[in-house]
């Protein structure tokens, strides 16, 4: 199945989060049986980064988003830990500074956008201040509109400086974030990640709903689509989110560049200093 087309939020559309089932896991039986497809994709992502990296004429940028324990983390590790980290940064945009704040609010985000031939991976990003600033009334609606035209500026600018961007919701139901909370609660490797506002988080689901709905519908373009992976499934979300980033990278079609040396007088300078040492070696 292609999910670049399954999961895709039309520019222009109006997304209903509470019309896509979070448990989807498509025609995939099982953990194990999407695993070899998973590993494939992986792969293809590592081959396409050397070529990313070589052909140095393109960035890409991956954004993230969920609610608290929506996967995030296990994204990054399951799917693009196959990229080399000297290619690869990941950013964590967490509550802003006073200098930040001094700013305005895309001034933190622009840096870390990606150069020619790497990949930024935003964990959560400048979507936040569209999403919690909303949801707790730091800014007005009229702002808050304002702020989708500046982001689709923003992400245009990329675009037209030769990044690609691919943006992700993890779309998990809240029944299946309090069971992930829990396993946070038995599991001592895990308590570290429990946090003060968690729980109280969890009661405005029904206004972050709303609002990763109007943001995503109001910022979701071709050149910086969004896409609603099902997430209760881990496994699935790996499979899924790996596809349409190595499908989308493959449509880059990207080439080699050519060398920069004169390969012929390189081969010949070679196997005279071959001829030589084995020359050696023989007396």
């Amino acid at each position: 199945m292609d999910y670049r087309k399954k999961f895709i939020v039309e520019p222009g559309g109006k997304l209903k989060l509470a019309d896509l089932d979070p448990a989807y896991k498509g025609d995939e039986k099982s953990a194990e049986t999407a695993a070899a497809a998973t590993a494939d994709y992986r792969q293809k992502l590592a081959d396409m980064q050397i070529l990313l990296y070589a052909e140095h004429k393109r960035s890409l940028l991956v954004v993230l988003q969920a609610p608290d324990a929506g996967g995030k983390d296990g994204t990054i590790t399951h799917v693009m830990g196959a990229w080399n980290p000297q290619g690869a940064s990941v950013t964590a945009f967490k509550q802003p500074t006073p200098q930040d704040l001094a700013h305005d609010f895309l001034w933190r985000v622009h840096i870390h956008a990606p150069g020619r031939g790497e990949i930024a991976i935003f964990n959560r990003s400048h979507y936040e201040e569209v999403l919690i600033t909303r949801v707790h009334k730091l800014i007005d609606e009229s702002t808050c509109k304002t702020r989708y035209k500046r982001i689709c500026e923003f992400e245009a600018e990329l675009a037209d400086n030769a990044t690609h961007i691919l943006k992700f919701y993890l779309h998990i139901s809240k029944e299946e974030q309090l069971a992930r909370f829990k396993r946070r609660l038995d599991d001592p490797t895990r308590n570290w990640k429990i946090g003060e506002d968690d729980y109280k988080e969890r009661a405005y689901w029904d206004d972050y709903m709303l609002a990763y709905e109007d943001a995503i519908s109001a910022t979701s373009t071709k050149y910086a689509p969004w896409f609603v992976i099902p997430a209760n499934h881990k496994w699935f979300r790996n499979l899924a989110v790996s596809q349409i980033l190595a499908d989308a990278m493959q449509d880059l079609q990207m080439t080699y560049p050519k060398p920069s040396v004169d390969l012929d007088r390189i081969r010949r300078e070679y196997h005279a200093a071959e001829a030589q040492q084995n020359s050696k070696y023989a007396r």
